[in-house]
């Protein structure tokens, strides 16, 4: 278990040294959050608090990553390009916001362009990698082969988790506590995998999975080291530079254990944010009626007289309830 433990508490130190160089220099540059002005009117106090501040944990998460792996580099570098491609994606939306003061950053179409390249790049390398390939595994069946349907369902997959994550990030604290969760769940499971391929003679996919387990424990550490900055009252927010890259960073795990259905119990959370958004839009389009006082579903508890800190909370205890039930089912 030190293969956990060590890049968790590297990445924590170097995310937790990173944060008084990163946020001065985030402030000179002016790189402050503007807050929209149809959210929950007690966010407009965060307007100016310093963006893009994933930085900070990535810096951290993936400097670790780098110097905890072992062995076979493939798998490692894959979840690297692959986290820093949308982390890319997330800086110049970012960037246009605060420097354009467009309050939605890059257009709709110009995100999902960018997100499919990636989450294709993602499918094929799983489909046509031997020690990844096109089966999943489900609870209580076993590994069930996609063939050709993998590659969408995995591009489906990783763009609905990246957005989930992004759509999430609305409160101090929220999205980068419960990726602390996750990406910690996510690094049990790749250990645990490891060790049963160990046992059962595949080398290769043993030393690759205890890499994934060292990238998902870094990326854990970094994120923890970060909420030093980003828990209530928010120093610094991720941005859309930390919240698709962590999604990227967490469909990346699930794709490459094979593991995809647990992307919708860890982040069960994640995805009610999306669930929450596509009904009040479809209620309103077809009804002319809102379901929930604002979307993504925090807001709707938040508007609700519930304190920020609170639906934070209540956010991690259940992440918490559905990673443990996420852990169990692999026991089927």
């Amino acid at each position: 278990m030190q293969q956990l433990i060590w890049p968790l508490i590297v990445a924590f130190l170097l995310a937790l040294a990173c944060g008084p160089v990163t946020l001065p220099l985030l402030r000179k540059l002016k790189l402050g959050q503007n807050v929209r002005d149809d959210g929950p009117q007690s966010h407009l106090v965060k307007a100016g608090t310093p963006t893009m501040g994933g930085i900070i944990f990535l810096a951290g998460g993936l400097l670790s990553t780098l110097l905890f792996f072992r062995g076979d580099v493939q798998w490692t570098l894959f979840a690297i390009v692959i986290t820093i491609g949308f982390g890319l994606i997330g800086f110049v939306d970012d960037f246009i916001k605060v420097h354009m003061h467009r309050s939605l950053g890059l257009r709709a179409y110009q995100k999902i362009i960018g997100q499919l390249g990636l989450a294709i790049v993602v499918a094929l390398f799983a489909a046509n990698h031997p020690e990844i390939g096109t089966a999943l595994y489900i609870p209580f069946i076993g590994y069930v082969d996609f063939g050709i349907w993998y590659i969408p369902f995995t591009v489906f997959i990783v763009v609905g988790m990246v957005n989930s994550v992004n759509l999430t990030d609305g409160l101090d604290g929220l999205a980068s506590g419960m990726s602390v969760i996750v990406c910690a769940a996510f690094a049990l499971v790749s250990y645990g995998l490891a060790q049963q391929a160990q046992a059962g003679g595949e080398v290769l996919r043993a030393v690759s999975l205890r890499n994934m387990a060292v990238f998902g424990s870094a990326m854990a550490g970094g994120c923890l080291g970060f909420l030093r900055y980003n828990a209530h009252p928010a120093k610094a927010f991720m941005g859309d530079t930390g919240s698709l890259a962590l999604g990227a960073a967490i469909s990346v795990l699930g794709v490459v254990t094979r593991m995809q259905y647990l992307l919708a119990v860890f982040g069960g959370m994640f995805i009610a944010s999306t669930i929450s958004v596509i009904i009040q839009v479809v209620s309103y389009k077809t009804r002319k009626k809102r379901v929930f006082r604002m979307a993504p579903l925090h807001h709707h508890f938040e508007l609700g007289g519930m304190h920020e800190t609170k639906v934070v909370s209540m956010y991690y205890a259940l992440t918490i309830g559905l990673c443990i039930l996420g852990l169990l089912s692999l026991l089927a």
